[in-house]
């Protein structure tokens, strides 16, 4: 069974920063919505969230470098490079009036980095299960750099699948409440034929690759800090991602640098809310975005 698409994407190659990006753009109303997808994922399976929309605007998603069918980097990947990518983006599709950020996972991380960084660039935030990650310990250096080296030597990979629908079954048993025409729908999104019959995932397996640096939460909310547009956090009732944060110190502790947040639940949605939960995702974000854009048309 067919997705039954409403609105269907233009598709088109930005070349930013000397990498080819694929990029999808949904035709709408102004102010633009760039939408940051999270490790793995695709721009193009936002579409169950574009097609909830009641309102259409003019929305961005790039397929973020080396993930669906964006130019693979051959020096490796590295979390400021998706800052920097963001910002080459924002260069090219609305150079001088702020965008409305919205990121899932990974995406969110970066929408929230960005925001703080280039806070004159951004309307609002849509984080949507991208927090941050816990402070690591200075001691786990070693350990971390060691494991890198060891990954340089011993390139990492990705599993294949025998065909799509055995893809499909995989995803359907990793996203149980996620229905099934979405998962035929990212599963040719994250997939492709190779040709030997089989399938295999459109990622550098290079993601892999344990990351030497280790995060610095401190570093992360300095920058929140810095934020100066709204911000919405959504998060997912069955999520193991937001399972820590039901301690309402502990959310309390890490949210104290953003200074306008808005903390969402959707109870009945895993991490990847925007697949299974793509209507009540949808209502959230545009009651936020016309709040916002309402409270800055009386400023």
């Amino acid at each position: 069974m067919t997705l039954p698409v409403q609105r269907a994407p233009r598709q088109h190659t930005r070349v930013l920063r000397d990498l080819r990006f694929h990029v999808y753009e949904w035709s709408g109303v102004q102010p633009t919505c760039v939408l940051l997808h999270g490790w793995g994922d695709s721009g193009v399976t936002f579409q169950f969230l574009i097609d909830a929309l009641q309102h259409p605007r003019h929305v961005v998603a790039p397929d973020q470098r080396g993930f669906g069918r964006s130019q693979w980097a051959s020096g490796g990947y590295w979390f400021p490079d998706y800052l920097a990518d963001l910002d080459a983006l924002l260069n090219q599709c609305s150079p001088v009036a702020p965008v409305h950020l919205i990121g899932h996972s990974m995406g969110g991380n970066i929408a929230m980095l960005y925001a703080g960084i280039r806070p004159h660039r951004v309307r609002s935030v849509v984080s949507l299960e991208g927090f941050g990650l816990a402070g690591a310990d200075p001691l786990q250096a070693p350990t971390h750099y060691s494991r890198w080296l060891d990954q340089l030597g011993d390139p990492p990979s990705f599993a294949t699948y025998r065909d799509f629908d055995h893809f499909v079954s995989m995803l359907a048993r990793r996203n149980p409440r996620t229905p099934r025409t979405h998962l035929e729908f990212i599963a040719r999104a994250w997939g492709r034929e190779r040709e030997q019959g089989d399938i295999e995932l459109r990622a550098d397996p290079a993601h892999k690759r344990i990351n030497p640096v280790l995060y610095q939460l401190d570093q992360a909310q300095a920058c929140w800090q810095c934020i100066r547009a709204p911000v919405l956090w959504v998060m997912g009732g069955q999520s193991q991602i937001a399972q820590p944060l039901q301690d309402e110190d502990r959310l309390r502790a890490l949210s104290a640098p953003v200074a306008k947040l808005t903390i969402r639940h959707i109870a009945e949605a895993g991490h990847m809310m925007h697949h299974e939960q793509p209507a009540t995702v949808a209502a959230l974000i545009e009651q936020f975005i016309a709040d916002v854009e309402s409270m800055q048309s009386q400023a």
